[in-house]
């Protein structure tokens, strides 16, 4: 296993060279064009192998017509998009010398996610569209489904195109080793993208240290709304809606705030198959209890911007008010990824907010990308200087 991962890695590195913004372009378009039926015979092999999934995994594994046509599009923007503008600054010195800051790959960069096929082009999207070379793991479960999409869609697309196909790799095993191997390869992967559960995701972040492998992480989620009490009764109930339209993910709502209780739409929790709970977890990764919402009460807009600095993961907040100088507390004061003033926490996502998808949201509290993680976000930082 560690042979071929390592293999994979290696190939993927050596490829990262060959890789240019034209030929990348080209891949992704043919990439859309190769998206067809065949990969909902895959996945329903998958989704029919998969024993024991909670009703969040199993809606993330799950591929339709219409979710099938949605990769296809994403990856058809995504070619149109504007490559990195590799040119930061520039600058002369006083002795004459021309300083420029240029944006350079990072390199061959591994990718652990949660049984979920669309990350699997959403981040080796990405991943190309900066001009790096992905090598890819994902959870047991869709390992049908991703193999397919990277031997018969994307590698493919890459050869068509005059690109090295190595340059998306593909750990071919669903044994949990794996993802240890990944995080441990720091000359041919530098940066490993981490996604999935908390515990299991953090137990990698730290293997990755121990190695010298840095990581972004999207470990936890779960979004807050926090109602005012000059909250408008009808946009509480829009927002609530709309913030859970799917349970599965991380940007859906998690904790509802209330300056009164009574504000909390209980009959619109009730019809959506929501729960009340007390506790606060991340409910989206509760494989037991994919249905809950966790409501408290507290003593206005401090409390509630203490409660989610503290108390949450920091993905995302809103407040629902009709007081803009409240908004404005709470919007000044929550340190998260996201902050939001009447709209859902569920538009924490890299497509919704930039028009590319993401490979992850980063909610670490140190300089960095953060957020939504595009393509934009996949460089190091160089200085160019000539005398």
């Amino acid at each position: 296993m560690r042979e071929q991962i390592e293999a994979e890695a290696r190939a993927a590195h050596e490829s990262v060279a060959a890789l240019h913004d034209e030929g990348v372009t080209s891949a992704l378009r043919i990439a859309a064009s190769r998206i067809d039926d065949r990969l909902l015979a895959v996945n329903a092999e998958d989704v029919a192998a998969a024993a024991g999934l909670d009703e969040g995994a199993l809606d993330r594994l799950t591929l339709d017509e219409a979710r099938v046509a949605a990769l296809a599009e994403q990856l058809r923007e995504l070619a149109e998009l504007p490559p990195l503008e590799r040119a930061e600054d520039s600058w002369t010195l006083e002795n004459g010398a021309r300083v420029e800051v240029r944006r350079i790959p990072v390199g061959a960069v591994g990718a652990n996610f949660e049984a979920r096929p669309n990350v699997a082009v959403d981040v080796a999207g990405q991943l190309l569209k900066s001009l790096n070379a992905a090598v890819l793991r994902t959870g047991g479960a869709a390992i049908r489904t991703v193999t397919h999409l990277v031997d018969e869609v994307l590698r493919p697309a890459l050869a068509e195109a005059g690109l090295p196909p190595d340059a998306v790799g593909l750990v071919r095993t669903p044994d949990r080793e794996g993802a240890r191997i990944l995080v441990s390869l720091p000359e041919v992967l530098p940066l490993v993208i981490l996604r999935g559960s908390g515990e299991t995701t953090a137990a990698l972040a730290r293997e990755a240290a121990q190695h010298g492998v840095r990581t972004l992480a999207h470990a936890e989620g779960g979004g807050v709304l926090y109602v005012h009490s000059a909250a408008d009764p009808a946009k509480v109930q829009e927002l609530v809606r709309a913030s859970l339209d799917r349970l599965g993910v991380c940007n859906r709502l998690n904790l509802l705030l209330c300056d009164d209780v009574s504000q909390a739409p209980a009959e619109l929790l009730e019809k959506l198959g929501m729960t009340v709970r007390d506790e606060l977890r991340e409910w989206a990764n509760v494989p037991e209890m994919v249905a809950p919402v966790t409501v408290r009460a507290v003593s206005g807009v401090d409390e509630a911007v203490r409660v989610a600095n503290e108390e949450t993961s920091g993905l995302a907040a809103t407040i629902c008010t009709e007081d803009a100088a409240a908004a404005q507390r709470f919007l000044d004061g929550y340190r998260g990824t996201a902050a939001y003033w009447n709209a859902t926490t569920r538009l924490t996502d890299g497509y919704k907010l930039t028009g590319a998808p993401e490979t992850g949201i980063n909610v670490d509290r140190v300089p960095g990308p953060r957020g939504p993680v595009t393509y934009r976000d996949l460089y190091l930082r160089q200085y160019r200087v000539v005398g």
